[in-house]
């Protein structure tokens, strides 16, 4: 692996969708492959390397966004049909071009996952996953919350077709033809599945998937139940998975594991325990890697790795060599070549320096005269808004196709902007109106050059909700601006889960009424990160989550006239009940609300926050004595006087300060729920304690836990 060097950009297309490139395989005895990428603007490029230069294959007209392309052919033949997905057609082509498919499948939604299986074609619109077998319908499902991916495990080693699906809810679903047969519990939400070793290992059963919070896992699909052979978390805070490939690149006979992360890291894992995978190498590039492939492309006999990026850039790592061992004649030659190759770029920057200047002038005599028409730039925008169960903040992420100049940040709600180590941008804060309703937080991040991709972290307060808005402007002219908004909800700091402990004390909001499913669920989506919009099928449904600042749980059960939440956090049901009566007062829905309170719950609640509590109070200790036992350190040269405390708060300050300056406001936040759980403790019996919350913030000064739980039982 240290023979991969990062080789060349072989070319750009237009911004590309996740698992839209593949390498058609070899053809006779020229042992290169060729490339086929499918873009956003329609086109489905095929294109050969000669010499280190792109040379055509074929090219389609523009058309709808392509979201997937794969390989297909009959069962145990060279699959070099190319299928491609947009909007809710899959198109078929021959490896030199000529259209000989053109489906139009009867899903109202576009399709975003694809699967070909020789005869057998495996569609999924958000909740839709259609089966057609030469173009006719054959099964259906519907899902309980989005797909990302679908695959079918082998029917040449299984014997029977097997779809699984990869969830938004954490979950893989394995189908028989139109039904269930079980689900997979997976840590994060699935992003991308393969096929181990791209066959799906000796026994064909085995499925690798990628989750959107960056882990990896292997699970082999049998008949009856799953089997879990290895995971791998996301020790590094690396990117989500959003590609897989299997391929020796490193020539031992043993396929590796390529992964593409939406941050940019290619990845290689080898199997030297045969057991667990082992990172062997990986890659930064400078964009989401929305596709890898492993293959022979730029010249024969070495092999490498291919990677489509979000803006549409065709990057090699490839095992070739760069100084080839030889006398000085092959050096020349080698020379020669390169001094072409650089001569030809110059050439084609000319050319593109006098267009783009021809253009320009263009533009400006057309602004001017009297029948100007103002034409708005378009550009395509990536974002992702998540929840990071590690340190219970969100991450917003975007990936714009050109540079960006800068980002303005606005919020309604008032939310910490956390500090990220890969983001370069320069952050200026604005000052904000302090009337209600206004802005809460406005931030401006100016980005450095050749900037395309922006990560920022936020954490927000549980019970305070609105909109975070994001204005994004690139390098582009004329200067054009857009908005993107993300929801902060009510129980922001939730995260979806597949069970919750049953021991602890609960307490109980019960909810009557006349409304309908549908409307319950609207609130309930209102409330509560990771639900899935679409009503759910059947007549009632539970869900569990955890909140990842404090782990506390809530269970919420509802059907058509009545909801059941229940929470080890008085706070969570008192935000709860204030929310959905205010939602069903708009709809003139009158709601009879019952509650049920476990004093215990409170003790237990205060128990989970003290640690926290306790440590970030030391923190804060350490950090506002680093200062002056610095100051110490100078005045006498030497710090063996000090308390060994003290000598290990020199020795770690850097760590201290650094931990301090990721996490501001850490301590105010537990003051903060520490607060809002005596208010809500009391709220619940009808008394006001407003009054007595200075007294509240001595005790916690004085950091001691009996003494804490004793005011809350005595107040």
């Amino acid at each position: 692996v240290a023979g991969l060097v990062n080789h060349s950009v072989f070319r750009q297309v237009g911004v590309t969708a996740q698992k839209t490139m593949r390498l058609l395989p070899a053809s006779g005895r020229k042992a290169t492959q060729k490339v086929v990428v499918g873009d956003q603007d329609g086109v489905v490029t095929c294109f050969g390397i000669k010499k280190g230069e792109a040379v055509p294959v074929f090219k389609t007209l523009p058309g709808q966004k392509i979201s997937r392309l794969e390989l297909g052919g009959a069962l145990n033949t060279p699959q070099e049909k190319i299928f491609v997905a947009s909007g809710s057609e899959v198109r078929g082509f021959t490896k030199r071009g000529k259209q000989f498919l053109s489906f139009e499948t009867n899903l109202t939604e576009s399709i975003k996952a694809m699967h070909i299986s020789g005869a057998d074609l495996f569609l999924c619109a958000s909740y839709i996953y259609n089966h057609y077998c030469d173009c006719k319908d054959q099964h259906y499902y519907l899902s309980g919350d989005k797909i990302n991916d679908v695959l079918c495990l082998p029917v040449d080693k299984v014997n029977c077709i097997t779809p699984v699906l990869a969830c938004q809810d954490r979950i893989l679903r394995v189908l028989q033809g139109s039904d269930l047969l079980y689900e997979v519990e997976v840590p994060g939400p699935p992003t991308v599945l393969a096929l181990n070793n791209g066959n799906g290992g000796d026994s064909g059963e085995e499925i690798v998937y990628g989750t959107s919070d960056g882990k990896l896992g292997l699970i082999q699909i049998t008949g009856s139940k799953p089997i879990p052979k290895w995971e791998i978390g996301n020790e590094k805070k690396r990117g989500g998975i959003l590609c897989i490939d299997s391929f020796d690149i490193l020539g031992d006979g043993v396929k590796e594991l390529l992964v593409g992360r939406d941050d940019g890291v290619l990845e290689v894992y080898n199997f030297e325990s045969a057991d667990d995978p082992v990172l062997r190498y990986d890659h930064a590039l400078s964009e989401s890697i929305a596709s890898i492939q492993g293959g022979c492309v730029g010249k024969d006999g070495y092999d490498e790795i291919l990677a489509s990026t979000y803006s549409g850039w065709l990057t090699g790592l490839t095992t070739e060599p760069v100084h080839r061992e030889g006398g000085s004649g092959e050096e020349l030659k080698l020379s020669q070549e390169m001094q072409s190759k650089i001569s030809s770029l110059r050439t084609e920057l000319e050319h593109l320096q006098m267009k783009v200047l021809q253009e320009r002038e263009k533009y400006q005599q057309s602004s001017q005269s009297n029948t100007a028409i103002s034409s708005v730039p378009t550009f395509s925008v990536n974002d992702k808004f998540t929840l990071n169960k590690d340190d219970a903040s969100y991450s917003l992420i975007l990936e714009v196709q050109t540079a960006i100049d800068n980002v303005l940040v606005q919020s309604d709600v008032p939310i910490d902007l956390l500090d990220v180590d890969k983001n370069s941008a320069v952050v200026s804060f604005s000052s904000c109106d302090s009337e209600p309703n206004s802005n809460f937080l406005l931030a401006t991040y100016r980005c450095q050059a050749n900037t395309t991709r922006l990560e920022l972290k936020v954490r927000s307060i549980e019970g305070q909700y609105g909109t975070l808005q994001a204005y994004v402007t690139p390098r582009i002219q004329p200067k054009t601006c857009q908005v993107h908004q993300y929801q902060i909800k009510p129980l922001s700091l939730h995260q979806r889960t597949h069970s919750i402990d049953h021991d602890r004390p609960m307490n109980t909001l019960t909810l009557k009424g006349q409304f309908s499913f549908a409307e319950i669920h609207s609130w309930v989506v209102f409330s509560l990160p990771e639900v899935p919009e679409k009503t759910p099928a059947g007549d009632s449904i539970t869900f569990y989550f955890q909140n990842t600042f404090l782990g506390t749980q809530l269970e919420s059960t509802y059907r058509k006239g009545e909801g059941c939440f229940k929470s080890d956090n008085i706070s969570t049901i008192s935000i709860l009940k204030d929310v959905l009566s205010k939602e069903a007062t708009k709809r003139k829905i009158n709601l009879n609300i019952s509650y049920d309170i476990n004093e215990e719950s409170v003790r237990h609640t205060l128990k989970l926050i003290h640690p926290k509590l306790e440590y970030q109070q030391l923190l804060a200790k350490k950090v506002h004595l680093i200062d002056a036992l610095r100051e110490l350190q100078v005045h006498e040269g030497n710090v063996d006087f000090l308390l060994p405390e003290y000598r290990s708060i020199l020795e770690e300050a850097d760590q201290l300060l650094e931990e301090y300056k990721r996490q501001p406001a850490h301590l105010e936040r537990l003051y903060g729920m520490i607060t809002d759980l005596f208010i809500d403790k009391f709220k619940f019996k009808g008394t006001n304690v407003k009054t007595k919350v200075p007294l509240l913030l001595e005790i916690l000064d004085g950091c001691d836990q009996d003494g804490l739980i004793s005011f809350f039982e005595a107040a």
